[in-house]
């Protein structure tokens, strides 16, 4: 029954947990089913899958195909690529989906590579133009959006989290399971582990304010200024970017973003921050979001409520000494 499958959503799971990643994945394939004819299926990878593909199966109303591997207890992108290239063979998708995570973009070219696939990342938004079916993404670092329409029999398409949202089907149209036994071929990776960071992220997921820092800052000493401005507010964390976790400026406890933490802030201030997808899909859930930023076209300009162009250094000591002449006044 296989063969009849258009629309191919590969799932995200972990230790038989079942990401909210796929079910975002099967919504946006339930928008693509409305826009072209097709049916929509779910693979998942890995040992001892049975349980998820079945919670799968009955909160999403489709198809799901269990591939057990032996001894893909992890991901692992060598065996992914492997089996799912032969699955691809077999079903001949016209669309490969997947998260945009870690995980995602880092198979989904590769496959796209070996298959001769198309491949569009970071997909945020499905729309019909001139009679053809467009994605939507960021270009030019999130400044404006483009519409990509593949040319290839198949196509991988990684969806940006949190964009999506599902619906629960129905209990009476709950999908079924085909169960199916792959080969994982030895390759030139192997798992030796999984190390935890020694400190959580309780303090930015619960703070109601995030002060938050981009490239920006222009250097570690700056990282001062986050906290000054975060001492002024109540019950405020720091938080950052990527690439001021990467450069060790702050622990990566602090991250937000696709690869680090997702917050729901009540206020998110920006500082520094050019507003690239990965860190913006982190913070979309904020209540309420005021940027810095020395550049006026600024993609984190889009999602802010209050915009200010400013020098960080220069905008934050004013924030500062506003905030002393209040408490003075107050007495």
């Amino acid at each position: 029954m296989t063969d009849s499958i258009d629309i191919m959503v590969i799932a995200a799971h972990t230790n038989g947990r079942v990401h909210s990643e796929t079910y975002e994945l099967l919504a946006f394939g339930q928008s693509l089913q409305a826009l072209r004819s097709g049916t929509v299926g779910v693979w998942i990878l890995g040992e001892n899958v049975g349980g998820a593909a079945q919670e799968i199966a009955r909160q999403g109303g489709v198809q799901v195909m269990a591939v057990e591997c032996q001894g893909l207890t992890r991901y692992i992108s060598e065996s992914y690529v492997s089996v799912l290239a032969d699955e691809i063979a077999v079903v001949k998708p016209t669309f490969v989906c997947t998260a945009h995570t870690s995980q995602g973009w880092e198979w989904a070219p590769a496959m796209a590579a070996r298959i001769g696939a198309g491949c569009i990342c970071g997909v945020d938004g499905l729309t019909e133009f001139e009679g053809r079916i467009c994605f939507q993404k960021d270009v030019y670092g999130g400044k404006v959006k483009g519409l990509f329409s593949p040319n290839t029999a198949t196509t991988i398409l990684s969806l940006q989290p949190g964009i999506f949202t599902f619906t629960s089907a129905a209990e009476s149209s709950a999908g079924f399971v085909i169960h199916k036994d792959a080969t994982c071929a030895p390759g030139q990776t192997r798992y030796l582990g999984r190390r935890e960071a020694a400190a959580d992220t309780t303090d930015i997921t619960t703070a109601p304010i995030l002060v938050a820092v981009g490239n920006g800052i222009g250097n570690q000493e700056n990282i001062a200024l986050a906290y000054r401005l975060a001492a002024c507010l109540p019950k405020a964390a720091v938080a950052g970017t990527r690439v001021v976790c990467d450069r060790g400026w702050l622990s990566y406890n602090h991250q937000v973003g696709v690869s680090g933490a997702t917050v729901t802030p009540a206020l998110y201030i920006a500082c520094g921050i050019s507003g690239a997808s990965q860190h913006v899909m982190g913070m979309r859930g904020a209540g309420y979001v005021i940027a810095i930023n020395t550049d006026p076209r600024a993609a984190i300009f889009n999602e802010a409520d209050i915009c200010i162009v400013e020098d960080i250094t220069r905008f934050i000591p004013m924030v500062e000494d506003a905030c002393k002449r209040l408490v003075e006044a107050r007495g």
